[in-house]
């Protein structure tokens, strides 16, 4: 993939770049649009500066603050089917030839909830909260298009399909095999996992298709404050309907664990360095990069560590973790396909579509582990069925990252023809 580092872009909705290494169809048409069709918007500075990013290379961004400039694909990136393979691997080996240490950190909650997860989550986390201006978030939802779409699929059909596919594959095709007990604890993990879109990795996914970096972060934004409000009553409603039992506490008290104080603490440290010139430059050029290579390795981590704690169940339950692969891969499938579907439909450019399709198949799987761990325990069903989704997710991702970047073409054909046919597409 070649590097385009050098190339500032912003998300806005009426100027959206293109990568040339695109399709040649749709360089800048989106852009010829604006200015045949609407001209000028006096908005699009402030819709702009919803998300700053640093530019790769180091450089001081100061002096123009509008810029997004998407990072280049470091080792980490290339290599990511490697390193979350070999961190599997390793965490399954201590797990099951070190079973102390797995023990030891379980012993390490707060209401239930696990310190060390928490801790690698909010160093996931936390570059991405950073780097998101709040205040000027409502900006962006002035021309909610994309936003809108990838919100609604999250949080108004992702749950409810995963219910369903669970339910028919767990509870009517494979009963017999699993039994109620498990059936039961295998649907609840699916909830846990369906219910939370995925605000870690979304940006990895994003760089591999060249997708535009304030969109992506706006999104993750979005889907961090409706987590905060949805995620508990949602999972909370369709587990009642299926009489399992799941406290508020507990999901409550994770929730706050994994989302809000992340969340907070970028606010606040944003907030604060953002009110002098040399603060804002060592936020951008030093702060962020800094984390950002340290939150690689702290997915790494964190995917050892959840394979410790599984470690003798991926060693002895084969089979389950096949069933439970079945429902959770036909999910993530759909999901790309609904999002992809809509965004052909509403005519959003590849750039924004790419990550939008992503954004809603993922899940939050880390947080739904960390949840499952709290209420059932580490050798429960319902955390075998959550690490599951680790297991399926980078792979299938990166599939259908692969087949986004094949059918470019057809979201940059459209744009062609929306250009020919004068329309003006927000």
């Amino acid at each position: 993939m070649a590097n385009h580092t050098s190339a500032a872009r912003t998300w806005s909705p009426h100027h959206r770049s293109v990568p040339h290494d695109a399709a040649e169809a749709s360089v800048d048409c989106l852009v010829d649009v604006e200015t045949k069709a609407v001209g000028h918007d006096d908005n699009d500075d402030d819709i702009k500066g919803a998300v700053v990013l640093p530019n790769a290379s180091g450089q001081d961004n100061s002096d123009n603050m509008n810029e997004v400039s998407p990072p280049a694909l470091n080792v980490f990136q290339r290599f990511l089917t490697v390193w979350v393979l070999l961190a599997m691997v390793v965490g399954v080996l201590v797990g099951y030839y070190i079973p102390d240490v797995p023990k030891s950190l379980d012993k390490a909650t707060v209401a239930d909830v696990s310190i060390p997860i928490a801790v690698l989550l909010w160093g996931i986390i936390l570059p991405m909260m950073l780097q998101i201006d709040f205040a000027a978030l409502r900006n962006v939802l002035r021309q909610p298009k994309a936003i809108f779409l990838t919100t609604l699929v999250n949080y108004a059909v992702q749950p409810f399909t995963m219910y369903l596919l669970a339910w028919l594959f767990f509870k009517v095709i494979f009963a017999s095999y699993l039994g109620t007990t498990r059936a039961n604890e295998y649907l609840v993990g699916s909830l846990l996992l369906g219910g939370a879109p995925c605000t870690a990795m979304v940006f990895v996914w994003s760089t591999l298709m060249c997708g535009d970096p304030a969109y992506t972060l706006a999104q993750v934004a979005v889907n961090d404050l409706v987590l905060l409000v949805a995620y508990s009553p949602t999972v909370k409603l369709l587990a009642g309907t299926a009489d399992i039992p799941l406290p508020w506490t507990t999901l409550l008290a994770s929730v706050g664990f994994f989302v809000l104080v992340p969340l907070v603490l970028g606010v606040a440290i944003r907030a604060a360095l953002m009110r002098t010139v040399p603060g804002r430059t060592w936020l951008e050029n030093t702060l962020i990069p800094r984390l950002n290579s340290l939150s690689a390795l702290f997915l790494v981590l964190m995917v050892v560590l959840l394979f410790m704690t599984q470690a003798t169940a991926v060693t002895t339950k084969i089979i389950d973790i096949l069933v439970i692969a079945v429902p959770l891969t036909l999910q993530t499938v759909l999901i790309w396909g609904i999002t992809y579907a809509a965004s052909l439909w509403l005519r959003i450019p590849y750039e924004v579509a790419g990550p939008a399709t992503l954004i809603a198949c993922s899940n939050f799987f880390e947080m739904a582990v960390a949840v499952a761990v709290a209420l059932y325990g580490p050798a429960s069903g319902a955390a075998l069925a959550t690490v599951v989704g680790v297991l399926i997710e980078v792979p299938l991702m990166l599939a259908l990252v692969a087949v986004n970047n094949r059918t470019r073409g057809v979201f940059d054909r459209q744009c062609a023809d929306v250009v020919r046919g004068g329309e003006h597409v927000e």
